[in-house]
């Protein structure tokens, strides 16, 4: 069987667990966390070792409370983004930051524990079982081409929304992407996709696919994080403290400069995602649902 590997990134969680922490909320019938869904949705389709990137002041309470229950199921590895994990040179001049740097550093965090071509999702992320299905078999069947070849699975827009406020999403043409147009404050209302602004409302098509950042990679990708990150930290002034080096921007300014080529796969699944404290309910009922069907066991693992 071909090698393909899940990365998480979940290192956006916050330092206390528990209540508040919404990718450790429980949402399943034996407490299970979002994590989990999208781990037994992987393994089905094919995926033979998790990545969880982290911060390493989690490590201790998140292999507690998932890490040690799925290193029974499948090969676990860690991968730990921190603040300080940047290049000597410019250690110091960032003195006033907080937070690390964004999904594009978490994804260059893995290039020791990554070995295979990889998906990368969102720790509160819920994706569906097509999602899965898709990048796997993407990426154990690469093309082999002169120019580098990634993938990203999209979403139906109407699939997307929360019913208790506006949300962003990257609005995208299926084939080969062309181009990604952050569209934020999109809300959801009488089954219609609408952003209200002062001068009158716009209507998006229902149906238009949507990125929800599930990319789909492989390992030579890590050589070009690792140069853009540095050009990114120079370019960068010492005093913009809230600078995220981002992935979805990184693969634009690829795409743009004819560096790399997107195939855009298509998952027709509901996804979920806890954005607002009140998604929460709807996100187990959705689940619970899905359980009364037979999608899944009642126990995962």
């Amino acid at each position: 069987m071909s090698k393909a590997t899940l990365v998480i990134m979940a290192a956006g969680i916050g330092s206390r667990f528990g209540g508040g922490i919404k990718q450790l909320a429980p949402i399943g019938p034996n407490g299970e966390i979002i994590m989990d869904y999208s781990i037994y949705d992987a393994l089905e389709a094919g995926f033979d070792k998790v990545v969880f990137v982290i911060r390493k002041d989690l490590e201790k309470d998140f292999k507690e409370i998932i890490g040690n229950r799925i290193e029974k199921e499948v090969e676990v590895a860690y991968a730990f983004q921190e603040l300080d994990d940047i290049p000597e040179k410019f250690s110091g001049k960032f003195t006033g930051r907080t937070k690390p740097w964004g999904t594009g550093q978490a994804i260059l965090c893995c290039k020791d524990v990554v070995d295979a071509p990889f998906l990368v999702i969102n720790a509160d992320d819920y994706y569906g079982k097509e999602a899965f299905k898709e990048a796997y078999s993407y990426l154990t069947n690469l093309p082999s081409t002169d120019i580098m070849q990634i993938c990203m699975v999209s979403f139906v827009l109407k699939n997307t929304l929360s019913d208790n406020g506006g949300v962003t999403r990257g609005v995208c043409k299926v084939g080969m992407l062309a181009d990604i147009e952050e569209t934020h404050n999109i809300e959801k209302e009488d089954g219609k996709a609408v952003i209200h602004k002062e001068d009158g409302d716009v209507f998006l098509d229902i149906d238009s696919p949507v990125s929800m950042n599930m990319w789909g990679i492989t390992p030579e990708f890590f050589e070009i994080l690792k140069t853009g990150f540095d050009e990114f930290l120079e370019k960068t002034e010492s005093t913009d403290l809230k600078a995220e080096y981002l992935l979805p921007t990184m693969i634009g300014d690829l795409l743009n400069d004819g560096k790399l080529e997107v195939k855009v796969l298509q998952s027709h699944d509901q996804w979920f995602g806890v954005t607002y404290k009140e998604d929460k309910e709807s996100v187990t009922a959705a689940l619970r649902g899905l359980i009364e069907k037979g999608v899944y066991p009642s126990k995962l693992f």
